[in-house]
């Protein structure tokens, strides 16, 4: 599963270089659906399938931040499948922490800075049926500054909490890959 995940993110990454040169890229954003319909497909792709364009990812991000600041976080996914998914984040607070039991998770950083702390320990963790675990914050963990541009991957099992200065919008793609 460990390939699915690098897969994921080279999928990711090649899609937007792809999409830059894809005269489809021009048709206007659709709402995405739950089986991810997404951006639409485009010619050329092959087996690729669903393509999200970099001005629709943007275009949900600005319609996520309104609710972001009210309620500190917004998302929408537009990919779910048994083996992944695709989400688009928002936060303008930080993150409680959190371990995944069966989901790596690849983040596409694409607006915003944050402080990512990763290992560790969750500090009042609770762990619900489907064993995810999510806490307060992590104690003695690694920080890490990301911001827009980068890759992250934080693997199934790991601690981690995203921590974001007052006054700032970070948002990413997250593209979840299941771990058995």
């Amino acid at each position: 599963m460990r390939a699915a995940m690098v897969a994921a993110a080279g999928l990711a990454l090649g899609c937007s270089a792809l999409v830059a040169r894809n005269p489809a890229a021009g048709a206007p954003m659709k709402e995405p659906t739950a089986t991810g319909s997404g951006a639409g497909r485009m010619d050329g792709l092959g087996t690729i399938g669903i393509a999200y364009h970099a001005r629709d990812i943007h275009q949900w991000i600005d319609r996520l931040i309104p609710d972001a600041k009210a309620k500190g976080s917004g998302g929408v996914t537009l990919e779910n499948s048994p083996a992944y998914k695709v989400q688009i984040s928002v936060r303008t607070v930080s993150g409680g922490a959190e371990i995944h039991a069966h989901w790596d998770d690849v983040m596409l950083v694409e607006q915003g800075t944050a402080k990512l702390v990763t290992g560790g320990t969750v500090v009042g963790g609770k762990t619900d049926a489907d064993g995810e675990t999510r806490g307060e914050n992590v104690s003695q963990g690694h920080a890490e500054t990301i911001e827009k541009g980068d890759v992250i991957t934080v693997r199934a099992g790991t601690p981690h909490q995203l921590l974001l200065d007052p006054g700032t919008i970070y948002a990413a793609v997250v593209i979840k890959v299941h771990e058995p």
